[in-house]
C-alpha cells in the first residue's frame, strides 16, 4: 500500500500545471494538476485508487482542446428564488399556528425589523421576538433552546411546502440571464449540494426554470460531488482508508501549521468548497475561469478560498449585508443589475 500511495503522489506531483481545472484549498494543498471531462462511471483504477470518472492528464499534445474560458455557477436559494422575501415570513406564521402559538404572528414590518436587528440570524429573530412579547407560559426557562429549534423545524417544513407548491416565483430577470448565457455557449451549473434548504427543495427550485432550460444546465448535488475527481481525491471518496490518510497527511505537510490553523474548517465550509470544485469539473472549466453567482457569505467565502470569482446577488435576507470577498454585489438580474455582458467585463478586470 505504501508503494501504491507513493506512486500516486509522485504522479500527481509530476503532472503539469498549465491546464489545472481546480485549485486545492490551502489546507489541503499538494500539487494536483489535471484536466478532465465530465465525470462518468468508468471505474478506472490506478495504484489502489478507484476513480469513477475519466482522467485526462494534460500533455503537450497540440490537438488537445483548451478548457472553456468562462462558466457560471449558481447558488440556488436567494439567487434563483428569493424565498426569504416571498415565503419566510409566511412559513414562520404557519409554524406558530402549527405549535398553537396563537399570540405569535409576524406582519411584514415586524418581520423586517427582526431581520434588521438580528442580521438575518433566524433563531435570534425568534429570541428577540419572544423576549418582546413574552415566552409561552408553560415553557420552562431551561427549554427555550429546544423550543426555538422546534419552531425552526416547523418553519422549514412550511417553507419547503411553499416551494414545492410553486407558490413562490423565480427572481425577475433570472430566466433571461440564463437564456443569454446558454445562447453564448457559456456552461451553466446549479449547485444544489450543501443547500441550506435541502437538496430536494433546491432541485425543485431549479425545475421552475422549465425543462427546456434544465436540460441544458448541469446540476451538482451531493452525489455529483462525491463522484467528482476532487471529491474522490481530496475528500477521500472512493479511496481505501490507508491511502486516503496518506494523501491527507501529504497535503497537511505542504502547508505551514499557522496557515492550517487560520483556515476555516467547518464541515459546511468544506462541503461548499467541494461543491464549487465539482461544479468547475463538470463544467470542464478551470476554477479561476468560473464565476459563482452567490446569495450567501458562505459561498462567497468558499469561492475566495479557492480563488474563484464570486458575484453576490442580494436577497431580502442579505439586502444590507456587505460581501467583502465578492467581485460585486448586485440587487438582481437584468437592466442596470447583473447581465452576462457585465459578468464578462468583471472577469477581465
Amino acid at each position: 500500500m505504501e508503494a501504491a500511495a507513493s506512486t500516486v503522489l509522485n504522479n500527481l506531483h509530476n503532472l503539469p500545471v498549465a491546464t489545472k481545472l481546480y485549485t486545492v484549498p490551502r489546507r489541503n494543498l499538494f500539487p494536483l494538476s489535471f484536466s478532465l471531462t465530465a465525470p462518468r462511471a468508468l471505474g478506472l483504477r490506478s495504484g489502489g485508487v478507484r476513480f469513477n470518472g475519466p482522467i485526462s492528464c494534460s500533455s503537450s499534445n497540440a490537438h488537445q482542446s483548451p478548457s472553456k474560458q468562462l462558466a457560471l455557477l449558481f447558488q440556488v436559494e436567494g439567487v434563483l428564488m428569493d424565498i426569504y422575501c416571498f415565503g419566510n415570513r409566511q412559513a414562520f406564521n404557519a409554524a406558530f399556528r402549527k405549535l398553537g402559538l396563537d399570540c405569535a404572528s409576524w406582519t411584514q414590518p415586524v418581520y423586517q425589523d427582526l431581520v434588521k436587528k438580528s442580521f438575518g440570524d433566524e433563531e435570534r429573530m425568534l429570541m428577540l421576538y419572544f423576549n418582546r412579547i413574552g415566552w409561552p407560559t408553560s415553557l420552562p426557562t431551561t427549554e427555550k433552546g429546544s423550543f426555538l429549534k422546534r419552531v425552526m423545524r416547523e418553519k422549514k417544513t412550511a417553507l419547503d411546502d411553499l416551494v414545492i407548491s410553486k407558490a413562490i416565483p423565480l427572481r425577475p430577470g433570472v430566466e433571461d440571464f440564463i437564456d443569454d448565457a446558454l445562447e453564448k455557449s457559456i456552461p451553466v451549473v446549479m449547485l444544489t449540494a450543501c443547500s441550506k434548504i435541502g437538496e430536494e427543495v433546491a432541485r425543485t427550485i431549479v425545475g421552475e426554470l422549465g425543462s427546456h432550460r434544465v436540460s441544458k444546465v448541469k446540476i451538482i448535488g451531493e452525489e455529483e460531488v462525491k463522484q467528482s475527481l476532487y471529491g474522490q481525491l481530496v475528500l477521500s471518496k472512493g479511496l481505501s482508508s490507508d491511502l486516503g490518510e496518506q494523501l491527507a497527511e501529504e497535503a497537511n505537510k505542504a502547508v505551514p501549521a499557522e496557515e492550517v490553523a487560520n483556515t476555516p474548517s467547518s464541515q459546511c465550509f468544506e462541503n461548499m468548497v467541494a461543491a464549487l470544485q465539482a461544479g468547475a469539473e463538470y463544467a470542464e472549466t478551470a476554477v479561476k475561469k468560473c464565476i459563482v453567482v452567490a446569495g450567501s457569505h458562505s459561498v462567497v467565502s468558499a469561492a475566495e478560498h479557492i480563488g474563484m470569482v464570486s458575484i453576490a446577488v442580494q436577497s431580502s435576507l442579505t439586502a444590507r449585508a456587505e460581501f467583502a470577498g465578492a467581485k460585486a454585489a448586485m440587487d438582481g438580474f437584468g437592466g442596470s443589475d447583473l447581465t452576462v455582458s457585465m459578468v464578462r467585463r468583471m472577469q477581465n478586470l
